[in-house]
């Protein structure tokens, strides 16, 4: 039906990405210590284990620097940066632990073949994927069918995740609807065969509230294209796997079927892993924010001129309420007027405020909110009892976040940056949704890590 066409499904890009990365490093680092005279790092039966270390430094801080992101590979000006830290970090972290790993060579020049083997791998790999893998052949070509309402708003976000996502058009299949999408074309449903061939279309998503809208020639053909082996995905499902979010604005009364929550809720071994890494990072984030006490105090006294802490009601776990704790960062008279949303470039932070937000420091208090049981370190972030009564008026299932204790992090907070509207808070319920949805000690990781690249790139408030 279809020329053949190799596409790659965004966790096969991911996946190819890492694997390549490891196998030009390691191929460059062997052809340095063959033909040049580098012997810092060589690979033998003896030195498996330099191997080993070498590629979860790559793995892990390739992650940190969002070497991984697909948007940010798509373009070489948007990769090198990141490329460039994620080698000097490698490096650094490699020569800094000599238990694991060759102790530090007598001729410094090897730790610049070192630094240069892993930079010159991942830049040439990358220079292939934004050249070959990145192209347009490598497309996925994709056709919506459903209805035009919110057509622009699932192409849009489609293309956010991946760049090489195409949607080439959409069959229309509510024709009193006369609205035209501006992001796509429009088609019609008897052109559905035509159209994949002549696009040379891999996949088809349906996207409809109301299943009988689509008619029975559109259901023959379509099940015609899922009996040949054509790929055919319900819009919520794609939606989920691609961005991991729930399109919680998109769900009817039947609800219960994209929410099968008590997956890990229930899990006694997980929920007792994560109490204890709770209190381990509870424990720890206090002698932290000790250490840094001084230099907060000080800051407090020249920038914040006012109480060193502040305290708030926050909504909990089953909505029960409590009291965060927190360094303030904000005028003392902040709300004199009433409770209003924090926004960017807020007026009312202090000097010394938006250092602690961007550095996350003001967030340490919040370990005494975990050992008191309030809070974890990963969940859905604790909103005001004000915003939440009204952001569960105009968005549904906005309470459902409250079914686990909220966290210092999130899935949300490491994906959305800001939440002073309506839309914003849309946004993080469908990324805490899903958190609660499939949350797991390798989701729990994820955050971990990507918190980390929120703290090193001053992505805070």
């Amino acid at each position: 039906m279809t020329k053949n066409q190799i596409s790659f499904n965004i966790s096969e890009r991911k996946i190819l990405l890492r694997v390549v990365d490891i196998g030009f490093v390691l191929t460059v680092l062997f052809a340095l210590s063959t033909y040049f005279h580098f012997d810092y790092f060589t690979l033998s039966n003896e030195n498996w284990s330099w191997v080993i270390v070498l590629v979860i430094y790559l793995s892990l801080f390739g992650t940190v620097f969002e070497i991984y992101d697909l948007q940010k590979s798509s373009t070489f000006q948007s990769t090198l940066p990141n490329v460039f830290m994620t080698a000097m970090v490698v490096v650094a972290f490699y020569l800094l632990t000599p238990l694991f790993t060759p102790f530090l060579p007598d001729k410094r020049i090897q730790i610049l073949f070192f630094f240069l083997g892993i930079l010159g791998g991942l830049l040439f790999w990358r220079a292939l994927y934004i050249t070959l893998i990145s192209s347009p052949r490598f497309y996925k070509n994709v056709l919506l069918v459903g209805e035009p309402t919110h057509i622009d708003e699932i192409v849009s976000s489609f293309k956010a995740v991946d760049p090489n996502y195409k949607i080439v058009g959409f069959i229309n299949c509510e024709p009193s609807n006369t609205l035209l999408p501006k992001l796509v074309k429009k088609y019609k449903a008897a052109d559905l065969n035509k159209i994949i061939v002549d696009k040379n279309v891999t996949e088809v998503i349906v996207a409809t509230y109301n299943s009988e809208l689509i008619t029975p020639s559109l259901y023959q053909d379509l099940m015609h294209l899922l009996h040949r082996g054509f790929a055919i995905k319900e819009y919520t499902q794609a939606f989920e796997e691609m961005t991991y979010r729930i399109p919680v604005h998109y769900l009817g009364k039947d609800f219960y079927k994209y929410f099968p929550f008590n997956r890990n809720n229930q899990n006694k071994l997980y929920l007792f892993q994560r109490w204890i890494f709770d209190m381990v990072f509870a424990l720890i984030g206090c002698l932290v924010g000790i250490a840094f006490l001084p230099l907060v105090l000080l800051g407090n006294l020249i920038g914040n001129r006012g109480p060193l802490f502040y305290s708030q009601q926050r909504v909990g776990e089953h909505g029960n309420l409590f009291s965060i704790i927190k360094f303030r960062t904000m005028v003392v008279d902040a709300e004199k007027h009433g409770a209003v949303w924090a926004s960017k470039n807020d007026a009312r932070v202090t000097r010394f405020g938006k250092f602690l937000r961007r550095s996350r420091l003001d967030e340490i208090p919040q370990c005494l909110n975990i050992l008191k049981g309030d809070m974890s370190l990963i969940g859905p972030r604790p909103e005001r009892p004000k915003f939440v009564k009204e952001l569960a008026e105009v968005i549904p299932f906005y309470e459902a976040r409250h079914m686990i204790k909220p966290g210092i992090t999130g899935w949300a907070q490491v994906k959305v940056r800001y939440g002073d509207t309506v839309e914003d808070s849309l946004m993080k319920l469908q990324y805490d949704l899903f958190y609660i949805k499939h949350r797991s000690f390798f989701l729990d990781l994820n955050v971990i890590v990507k918190t980390i690249s929120t703290v090193i790139f001053f992505r805070g408030q």
